[in-house]
C-alpha cells in the first residue's frame, strides 16, 4: 500500500486515451475525498484480479471513466506503486440481473503504459475483445432466463472478499471447495474464519485466483467477489482518497 500520494496525471492520460481508442469516447474524471468514496464508481468494475485488487488494497484519490457512444465503459486508475503505468478495466453493463453473470468469466483488466497510443492498442487487442465476448454471453443469459416455473437449483458458491493490504479471504461452503482453495495457496486464518491468500506477490495472487476459480467451476461451484464499501481508510496512507468495485458472481 503506497505511503505517498498518487502522482499519476490521470486526468490528462484519460483524455488522451479516449482520443486514441477507436470509436467515439468521452472521459469523465473524478477525485475522491476519502477511501469509501472510491467505491462509487469502482463497484461496477468487471474484474476479479488486478484492478479490483488495487481498488481494495490502496487508497485512490482519483479515477476516470471512459464511455463509448454505444455505452461501453472503461474504468481507469493509476497503478499503485508504478508512476508510469495505469490500470484499465471494463465496467459491467448496467440494468442486467445478477443471475445473467453466473458462469461468465470476467474480462479482467490490464496494466497499460503511460503512453495513450500504446495503451489504446493494448486495450483494443486484449481487453475489449474479451469484454465483447463476456458481454455477449451475459446478454444471451439475460435474454434466455430459466423458465419461471422451472425450479432453479441452488448452486454452491465461494465468497471472496478483499481485506486490507491486498489480502483476499475466501469462505467455502464445502470440504471440496476448501480443498481447492488450499491447493492453490489459500491458508486457513482462524481470526478471519476464512482461507486467506497473501497479496505480497500480486501476479502470483492473480494466477492463484484464476486457477482456483477454474477448478471450482469444473466442480459446479461459483465464486463471488466482494469489496466491503464501509471499510475504514488504511492508516498507512498519507492522505485518504478512493475508487470502487462491484461484487459480481461467476
Amino acid at each position: 500500500m503506497p505511503d505517498t500520494p498518487d502522482m499519476h496525471d490521470l486526468e490528462s492520460f484519460a483524455i488522451a486515451l479516449a482520443d486514441e481508442l477507436p470509436g467515439a469516447w468521452r472521459s469523465d474524471y473524478h477525485q475522491h475525498t476519502d477511501y469509501p468514496e472510491q467505491f462509487s464508481h469502482a463497484e461496477e468494475v468487471w474484474d476479479m484480479n488486478l484492478v479490483s485488487g488495487a481498488v481494495a488494497a490502496a487508497v485512490l484519490g482519483q479515477d476516470a471513466v471512459l464511455t463509448r457512444d454505444d455505452g461501453t465503459r472503461l474504468y481507469v486508475i493509476g497503478r499503485p506503486g508504478a508512476e508510469e503505468e495505469f490500470l484499465v478495466g471494463a465496467m459491467a453493463p448496467p440494468n442486467i440481473a445478477p443471475e445473467a453473470f453466473r458462469g461468465v468469466r470476467e474480462p479482467d483488466g490490464i496494466a497499460v503504459p503511460d503512453d495513450p497510443s500504446r495503451a489504446a492498442e493494448d486495450i483494443t487487442v486484449d481487453l475489449l475483445p474479451r469484454y465483447d465476448k463476456a458481454l455477449t454471453q451475459v446478454q444471451h443469459n439475460a435474454a434466455h432466463p430459466a423458465p419461471a416455473t422451472a425450479p432453479v437449483p441452488v448452486r454452491e458458491a465461494v465468497t471472496m472478499t478483499w481485506l486490507g493490504e491486498g489480502l483476499l479471504a475466501a469462505k467455502p461452503e464445502s470440504q471440496k471447495a476448501a480443498a481447492v482453495l488450499h491447493e492453490n495457496g489459500f491458508v486457513w486464518d482462524p481470526a478471519e474464519k476464512a482461507f486467506v491468500l497473501s497479496g505480497d506477490d500480486t501476479a502470483h495472487q492473480a494466477r492463484a485466483v484464476r486457477a482456483a476459480g477454474a477448478q471450482l467451476t469444473t466442480l459446479g461451484i461459483g465464486t463471488e467477489m466482494r469489496h466491503p464499501p464501509n471499510r475504514p481508510a488504511p492508516t498507512t496512507a498519507a492522505s485518504p482518497a478512493p475508487t470502487a468495485a462491484r461484487a459480481l458472481r461467476r
